[in-house]
This record gives C-alpha cells, sequence and structure tokens, in this order.
C-alpha cells in the first residue's frame, strides 16, 4: 500500500539512531575533500552524523594524504586505506559497511556532495514510519555550467510510504544507492551487500537485492544528493564511459541480474517493472547515441541487443512507452543495424519519428521492408504525446531566420490543423527563458498524404541572447530552443526541434551592440537543434585563438 504524507513535525531523535557515511575514493584528491566535508556538515536534530568512514581504494595520487589529514583535525572521520584496488565500487563499499557502527548507514562517492539538511530528512522519514530504507531526491548537476537535471523526478514529488516494493513497482526505476539511508541492521539480517570486485553497475545489483527483501520504504521530496557530471573530465564515471561496447554488455548483465533477485525472491511484478524500465531509460539512452559509434561497436551492441531482448515477454515489450517498444521491436526484427538516424531520433527526449512513413494493412509501420513492426498506439495518444518531427534549417547571417517544417504523422495533425508556432530558446545553465519567436504554419501544398506538412519561417534575434557583463565569457553560451504548435481545434503540443541543413557550422557577425557575433547552431547527440552564442571582439578572438591552438 502507497500513502501520501503530509508534512509533520520532527521527531525526536534517540542517541541509538546514529547514520554512518561511507564514502569511497580513487585517485580523486581535487574532490574528496568536498564529499567528506558535506558528509561531516550535515547537521540531523540530534546534533551530527556520527562517523564518516573514507574508503581509500588504492589510489596512486594524493587521495590517501587529503584524507589522513582531515582526520587529524576531525575525529568522526575514520580512514581505511585499501592494500590493492578492487577495480569497482562494491568492494569499497562493502568494506566501509563493516566497519560502521550508526543505526543506519548512507554511501557516498568522492566527485559528489550531499545538500545540507540531507541526512535529517531521510533520518526523520524512516524513523517516523519505523522504515528500512528511506530514499529522496537527487540532483544530476552539469558542471561547469552548474545545470541541474532532477534524476527520476516522478518518484519524489511527494512524500509516501510503500509497506514493501511490491506496492511501488515503479521504485525500480531508481536504481542509485547513493540518495537512500538503509538501517544497517535490515540489510545485515538479509546478507545484503555489493557485488564484488570489477563489477560495473553495482548499484543495480544492490538495490535489486533491497527491494527483493521487501523493507518498508519512505520516499521524500527534499534533495538528499547531488550527483556531479563532469563531462570534460580526463577519466569519465563509468555512467559516462559508455564508448565501450563493454559497457553496454556489463549493463546488460547488471540488469539481467537484477531482474534473477526478484523472480528468486517471487516478485513478478517487480521483475516485469525493471524490464520495462530497461527498455524505457536504458535502451533508449543507448540508442540516441548510436549513430556516434563506430561500426564494429554498432555491430556488437546490436548483436548483444536483439540476443537479450529476444528473452523479454510480449507483455515487457507492450508495457514499455510507445517510442522505447518500437526501437525494441526495430532490433529484434533486423539481423543487423539499420535506419541509425531515425533511430536516433525516435530515441531522443522528447522523441522524434522522421519519414518516411509507411504503411501496410491500414496500420502505420516502421518501413515497408519491415511491416511486422507496428506503430502502435500512434491513432490513440494524445496530441502532446505524439512523436511529431519539426525540421529545423538554421540560416545565420546579418537576418538570422530559422527555417520550420512540421511533418504530420499519418493524419493526426491534419484532423487538427496546425496554425501558429512558437520557438522558445532557453539557456541551458540555468533553464533561463530567453526570446520566443513566433509564426503562422502554412500548408505544403506539394506534400500529401502520410508525408503532409506545414512550413514557417521566424527571424532569431541573435544579440538578445547576451546579457550585459557576459561580453568576456570564456565560451560561447549554450541555449535550447523548443516549439509549441497551436491547433485550429485548441488542442497543442510542444516538440524539440530537429537539426538539419548546411547551415550547422560557427559563424562570426557584425553587431550594432556588441560589435561582433560568434554564433553556432549544432545538432545535440540526440539530434535537437541548439545555439552557442558568444559576443564581444575580444571574447570571440579568445575563443577563435584557443579553438586554432588544439
Amino acid at each position: 500500500m502507497k500513502e501520501a504524507l503530509e508534512p509533520l513535525p520532527g521527531p525526536t531523535i534517540t542517541p541509538s539512531a546514529q547514520v554512518s557515511i561511507v564514502v569511497i575514493a580513487f585517485n580523486d584528491a581535487v574532490h574528496v575533500g568536498d564529499a567528506v566535508r558535506s558528509a561531516l556538515a550535515q547537521v540531523v536534530p540530534e546534533g551530527t552524523v556520527a562517523e564518516v568512514i573514507a574508503v581509500n581504494d588504492a589510489s596512486t595520487d594524493g587521495t590517501g594524504a587529503t584524507l589522513d589529514d582531515l582526520a587529524r583535525t576531525e575525529p568522526r572521520l575514520r580512514v581505511l586505506h585499501r592494500a590493492e584496488n578492487s577495480g569497482g565500487c562494491g568492494t569499497p563499499r562493502n568494506d566501509g559497511l563493516r566497519a560502521a557502527t550508526g543505526r543506519f548507514v548512507m554511501f557516498l562517492d568522492s566527485d559528489d556532495v550531499l545538500p545540507e539538511g540531507a541526512v535529517g530528512a531521510l533520518l526523520a522519514a524512516a524513523l517516523r514510519h519505523d522504515a528500512p530504507v528511506a530514499a529522496g531526491a537527487c540532483v544530476r548537476r552539469e558542471l561547469p555550467a552548474r545545470r541541474d537535471v532532477p534524476w527520476q523526478p516522478a518518484l519524489y514529488r511527494e512524500a509516501a510510504v510503500y509497506d514493501s516494493a511490491d506496492a511501488g513497482p515503479q521504485l525500480v526505476r531508481d536504481t542509485l544507492c547513493v540518495n537512500k539511508l538503509y538501517a544497517r541492521g535490515f540489510l545485515a539480517e538479509h546478507g545484503i551487500v555489493f557485488p564484488e570486485g570489477r563489477y560495473t553497475y553495482e548499484d543495480f545489483v544492490f538495490t535489486a537485492r533491497v527491494l527483493a527483501a521487501a523493507p518498508r520504504v519512505t520516499t521524500v521530496p527534499d534533495p538528499v544528493y547531488i550527483w556531479h557530471v563532469r563531462r570534460s573530465a580526463a577519466q569519465q564515471s563509468i555512467s559516462l564511459a559508455r564508448n565501450d561496447v563493454a559497457n553496454w554488455q556489463a549493463r546488460i548483465d547488471a540488469h539481467h541480474t537484477s531482474v534473477r533477485i526478484f523472480l528468486d525472491a517471487g516478485h513478478k511484478a517487480l521483475a516485469h517493472a525493471a524490464s520495462t524500465k530497461f527498455l524505457d531509460h536504458d535502451l533508449r539512452m543507448y540508442v540516441r547515441e548510436l549513430h556516434t559509434r563506430g561500426a564494429d561497436y554498432r555491430t556488437e551492441w546490436w548483436r548483444l541487443t536483439r540476443d537479450y531482448l529476444a528473452g523479454f515477454d510480449e507483455a515487457d515489450l507492450r508495457a514499455a512507452r510507445a517510442p522505447a517498444r518500437w526501437l525494441a521491436r526495430v532490433v529484434l526484427a533486423s539481423p543487423a543495424p539499420r535506419d541509425l538516424d531515425r533511430l536516433t531520433q525516435l530515441a531522443a527526449r522528447p522523441g522524434r519519428l522522421i519519414p518516411p512513413y509507411a504503411e501496410a494493412d491500414g496500420r502505420a509501420v516502421w518501413s515497408a521492408d519491415l511491416p511486422e513492426v507496428e506503430l502502435d498506439a500512434l491513432g490513440t495518444k494524445p496530441m502532446h504525446r505524439l512523436p511529431v518531427t519539426i525540421d529545423a534549417e538554421p540560416l545565420v547571417g546579418p537576418r538570422s531566420t530559422l527555417r520550420l517544417r512540421v511533418h504530420d504523422l499519418y493524419g493526426r495533425l491534419a484532423a487538427a490543423g496546425p496554425a501558429g508556432i512558437d520557438v522558445e530558446l532557453r539557456r541551458r545553465r540555468d533553464d533561463r527563458r530567453g526570446p520566443v519567436h513566433t509564426a503562422q504554419l502554412t500548408a505544403d501544398p506539394a506534400a500529401t498524404g502520410t508525408e503532409g506538412c506545414w512550413t514557417a519561417e521566424v527571424v532569431l534575434d541573435l544579440a538578445a541572447l547576451i546579457e550585459r557583463g557576459s561580453e568576456h565569457a570564456a565560451d560561447p553560451e549554450p541555449w535550447d530552443l523548443m516549439a509549441e504548435v497551436r491547433c485550429a481545434d485548441g488542442s497543442g503540443f510542444r516538440a524539440s526541434l530537429r537539426a538539419t541543413g548546411p547551415g550547422l557550422r560557427r559563424r562570426v557577425l557584425p553587431s550594432r551592440r556588441h560589435l561582433l557575433l560568434l554564433a553556432q547552431p549544432y545538432a545535440t547527440t540526440g539530434g535537437a537543434l541548439s545555439l552557442r552564442v558568444a559576443a564581444g571582439l575580444r571574447s570571440v578572438w579568445r575563443i577563435t585563438a584557443r579553438r586554432l591552438g588544439r
């Protein structure tokens, strides 16, 4: 049973209700101090966190010395030094778990931090509801831009309690172990530990073991973990190091193990939910990047995926969202990689189904040569959930414009009557809303049937994107573009723009306001149109010189 909760006054917390925070680190001297300090700074109603246990996984840089220096002035910090590197995250976490003495335990990675109040929010919820597991909101913070993206936000919109995970199968979608507080006695009673050694995605398996033990779980909407995403780091984190197909194999193995854990414990609903999550999240994420990989990667990825998906039940496929199950069915129906551009666009968020639009026996299908892959639900999806494609061709110059082309989807748009379009720009680092450009849509008389479309053109005011004082920015400011289409029948929808045309290149433009503008329209990994803009003579010169130096 799930119960929605109202905020209540904090409970009285006894000294036995203390928290141990396990921080794991390997060659991360630059960041580990911030992680440890964020853990030590946690204040709960009884005073402070009982202990922070930092596990140095045989680092070869200054990580160990940094931790030892902190421990000399902080009695609550205990440092464990491993003699040999474990090759993964599971073993050092298990070391910290065995050393912990608190009633509850949390885990923290050395390159992340805990926000203020994280432990207090989780501990209060765990004690109030006698829950061995308390979970809270996690934020993925893109650095250096400091752009925050919520992780699995639907799970943490409101406080709730579940008598077990069977009452909330959606809990399997959050495979993180770090945004949760665990009763140490519960973990010990059920023998729950992380996989040892060089095991990628060890948190998938740990989380499955936790949920399969059927604890009461409470969730809070408070942010309790800040996951730092450093895409430009010399050594990528496991979650970002996806350019080797072995990473995909490891993800499949971890997911398969998780499903087996649920089935062996008799939790068929959780196994089903985990399989659906794999399609909606994991498969879609990797397909979105597939066009950026080499031929050998694509061939092996396709083989691995096809073999794995062959074991999925039809019920698992049908439970996934329409874009995800279409992707899966294309892979299952094709012995070799194909239609990578279409697959990439469909896997984007939001998804875009690009032409051609084929039919077989009156059914919408993927293509004429794959009539068995039906695009089911296209006729019943609400307008705002349709994977509509809007092509956008940027023409950057003295008068910068955007040529737009809205594609019909098997007559769904034609029936609604697209009439107008608003193109909105949002600054990526803080989601600040920029200019909105409006235009009327005109039906293209040359496009008929399933290939019907509407066109428009808007003028872009690039100078309006530059704030006062930003002329000396080190890098161009990224802006994302979204469109909102208004229809004659009163309906409408939002969609990202698909980057098209030869204008996806950097241009230096004269500007009355800023002397010079540097503008670069480009396609994101998922194919959406975005725009980088910088201004001022010094800024443009510095950026150009730096790129020439590379």
